[in-house]
């Protein structure tokens, strides 16, 4: 049985690269004649897109920024630079250059690789639409919109332009070195995945009515480190004018940061293991000379040999200008209505009892023996199971890395006025036995897939769930609240009760109060003492 699970996991891999490999190609590929095919006037050329058989167009592999190669290569994001004639937008682009290997995302990745794709319900638009925006997760080393259970078809159905993007990662997304900041106008280096995104944003802002979208009207919306990203963004006052709305899932920013001196060191490190001649802008230059498989190679030895990682998202003081969680404490974050959550379980770990207890000591600090007591690490013990939240190890990592500091920022934002909504979701991946990290995202997206990453036989069951789902996201694009007819009201975030929308697997959206909360005041007790030291608990890989 278990061979059997393995040969079939294994097809579905070469499955899944088979797909990425597809996609590929050229990226202008020739232009088919066919007469229905839409066409948009974008600032750059013309676009042909695809109608979609349900209603609507959809446009893929749209360049928001020039390919990030050569000299561009660790540099903010260029203008796309105009073309001539009809550019054919029938296929995704490529992966972002990455070692991620779970759907063929590094097979088929590349460089050239700043895409967007673009859906809408209707063509020609008759009103302006609300715009949504993906960001994937992956940890900011791995990931792609270029996945079949990120099309963005049932979405645009419920009335909004579905955007999603790919940006750069790891090394190529944020090293940061003395030669790099030195160069820069803004003397600052790293964070370019982060300006990525932006540059995303900014593309929406001057393109997306031409697709029907309403560019005063956007929703940013991620999920795990898309999730963080996005609150980071939100954060960021570069990003005024950009962002009306947002939606973090299993993604809120309470994590480590670095300062730019600190990231800058470990650049350094980085270069100087590739043996790069003395002086900094001969390494960047040396650096820049090299093809990307040689410079990923020796990032991925590098992490693998000491887990020292470049990927590191940094207090640059451009646009990221200080700890993100301070400027959520204060109020300084942008102040638009704003959708927080996580799954009932996250991330599966069996670690071994000291280094469970070096966790607890990192996220709870003085107050680290009543966690333990409460997970059952104190006096010897082994851990405590939950029939619902799961193993010890699971309950940690989701209480510290998603669902308390998630409530810390319904807190704070519920302090100053916020409009605020918080939900748990339950139900699994198609299959399987519990929900997980990123389980959420097919019913998001309404692509209950029969099969390959994230598929399954779903249940009409889960088809309601995902429906009911993807109606409070669209509505909260719209208006900045979920609620709507035909489903359960959803209360705002507050401090005193906590009131959350729990998603269940059989008695539909149900709302419930004070998730945690005995855990979770415990490590918001914790937290003021790290804010103050401005650092985040650390996380074991």
């Amino acid at each position: 049985m278990a061979t059997g699970i393995a040969r079939g996991k294994m097809n579905q891999k070469l499955l899944n690269a088979a797909f990425f490999i597809a996609i590929l190609g050229s990226v202008v590929p020739v232009v088919r004649a066919a007469e229905a095919d839409p066409v948009a006037q974008l600032t750059a050329g013309q676009l042909k897109g695809r109608m979609i058989p349900t209603g609507g167009a959809v446009f893929k592999g749209v360049p928001y920024a020039q390919p990030p190669l050569g000299d561009l290569r660790w540099r903010d994001p260029a203008p796309v630079k105009p073309w001539t004639g009809v550019r054919d937008a029938a296929a995704l682009g490529p992966p972002c250059t990455q070692e991620h290997a779970g759907s063929g995302e590094r097979e088929a990745s590349n460089e050239d690789c700043l895409y967007l794709n673009v859906w809408t319900s209707e063509w020609p638009a008759k009103s302006p639409k609300p715009v949504m925006l993906w960001l994937y997760g992956g940890s900011n080393t791995g990931g792609t919109a270029s996945v079949p259970y990120l099309d963005g078809t049932s979405l645009s159905q419920r009335g909004v332009v579905t955007v999603t993007i790919n940006f750069r990662l790891g090394v190529f997304g944020f090293l940061a070195h003395p030669g790099l900041t030195a160069e820069s106008p803004h003397h600052s280096s790293g964070n370019y995945g982060l300006l990525d995104q932006l540059a995303a944003l900014k593309w929406v802002h001057e393109n997306i009515a031409k697709f029907g979208g309403d560019p005063g009207n956007v929703t940013l919306f991620g999920q795990s480190s898309g999730g963080m990203d996005t609150a980071f963004l939100v954060a960021s006052p570069l990003s005024k004018g950009l962002i009306h709305r947002a939606i973090q899932e299993s993604g809120p920013p309470v994590r480590q940061f670095e300062p730019l001196a600190d990231t800058e060191r470990r650049g350094v490190k980085f270069a100087a293991s590739m043996k790069v001649p003395a002086g900094d802008a001969d390494a960047i230059k040396y650096l820049r000379s090299l093809p990307w498989p040689e410079v990923l190679k020796a990032d991925v030895a590098a992490r693998k040999a000491n887990g020292d990682s470049v990927a590191i998202t940094e207090i640059d003081g451009y646009l990221i200008r200080k700890y993100v969680a301070l400027v959520y404490e204060e109020g300084g974050e942008l102040p638009v209505p704003m959708i927080i959550g996580n799954n009932a379980r996250e991330q599966t770990h069996s670690y071994k009892p000291e280094v469970m207890k070096k966790w607890i000591q990192d996220n709870y600090g003085s107050l680290a023996p009543k966690a333990e007591e409460f997970y059952g690490w104190a006096n010897s013990g082994t851990g405590k199971d939950d029939p619902f939240y799961g193993p010890s190890g699971t309950q940690i990592t989701a209480d510290t890395r998603q669902r308390c500091p998630a409530i810390a920022e319904g807190m704070w934002r519920s302090s100053h006025g916020r409009a605020t909504y918080e939900y748990m979701f339950d139900p699994p991946v198609a299959g399987e036995s519990a929900t997980r990290h990123s389980a959420e995202i097919p019913f998001v997206f309404g692509t209950l897939l029969p099969g390959g990453s994230l598929g399954g036989s779903y249940t009409e069951a889960d088809k309601k769930i995902s429906a009911n789902v993807q109606q409070y996201w669209t509505n909260f694009a719209k208006t900045g609240n979920p609620n709507g007819k035909g489903l359960p009201e959803w209360p705002k975030f507050e401090a005193t009760s906590r009131p959350y929308l729990e998603f269940t697997i059989h008695d539909g959206p149900v709302v419930r109060e004070n998730l945690r909360r005995g855990i979770c005041d415990l490590y918001i007790q914790a937290l003021k003492e790290t804010i103050l030291a401005n650092t985040a608990g650390a996380y074991p890989e």
